[in-house]
C-alpha cells in the first residue's frame, strides 16, 4: 500500500508522514524531493505553481508509487494533492494507493508557517494554496483527519482509518 499524506503547506504533512512511516515500518518519501529545481525556485521566489508546473511533479510521485508497488513494497509519501484532479490522477490505476488529507484552518496553518524555519515555502504563498484547494468530497474515499491533535494522535487516527476496509480507495478506475 502507498499512503499519500496530503494537505496545504504547513498542515504537518512531513511530520505526520515521517511518523506514520515509522509506525508502519515502511519507507518515507518527501514530496518536495520530486519537484524539479524550477518549481523550487518559483516557490522560493514567492510565485505560485500552476497546474502545468505541478504535472511533472505529480507524474514523478506516481512513478515512485508504481515502482514501490511493482516490488511489493509499501511507502508513505507527502504530496499537497490540492485538487481533485491531482488526487484522481494519483489514484488512477493504483488501487493500493490511499490518500489521507490533513485538514486545518488557514489561521492555524499560517501560524505554523510563521514558526517554521529553513523551508523554501514562504507564508505569502499560503493564500494561493487555499485558493487552489479543493477539499476532498465524500465520493473520493479520502480519509480526512483534522490537524487539531498532536502528531502522534493524528497518526493513530490515520492508522485506525486505514484499517477500515475501502477507505481511500476512491471511485472505480
Amino acid at each position: 500500500m502507498i499512503v499519500i499524506v496530503a494537505g496545504v503547506s504547513g498542515s504537518g504533512k512531513t511530520t505526520v508522514g515521517q511518523l506514520l512511516a515509522r509506525h508502519l515500518g515502511v519507507a518515507y518519501a518527501e514530496a518536495d524531493d520530486f519537484h524539479p529545481p524550477e518549481n523550487i525556485a518559483k516557490m522560493a521566489a514567492g510565485t505560485p505553481l500552476t497546474d502545468a508546473d505541478r504535472a511533472p511533479w505529480l507524474a514523478a510521485i506516481g512513478a515512485f508509487a508504481d515502482a514501490r508497488m511493482a516490488r511489493g513494497e509499501s511507502a508513505v509519501v507527502t504530496c499537497s494533492a490540492l485538487k481533485r484532479s491531482y488526487r484522481d490522477g494519483l489514484r488512477r490505476g493504483r488501487p493500493e494507493l490511499r490518500i489521507v488529507y490533513l485538514e486545518g484552518s488557514r489561521e492555524v496553518i499560517a501560524r505554523r508557517l510563521t514558526a517554521r524555519k529553513g523551508h523554501f515555502f514562504p507564508e505569502r504563498l499560503l493564500d494561493s494554496q487555499f485558493r487552489d484547494l479543493e477539499p476532498p468530497e465524500p465520493d473520493e474515499g479520502v480519509l480526512t483527519v483534522p490537524i487539531s491533535g498532536t502528531a502522534e494522535e493524528i497518526v493513530r487516527e490515520i492508522v485506525a482509518g486505514l484499517s477500515v476496509g475501502g477507505v481511500g480507495s476512491g471511485p472505480p478506475t
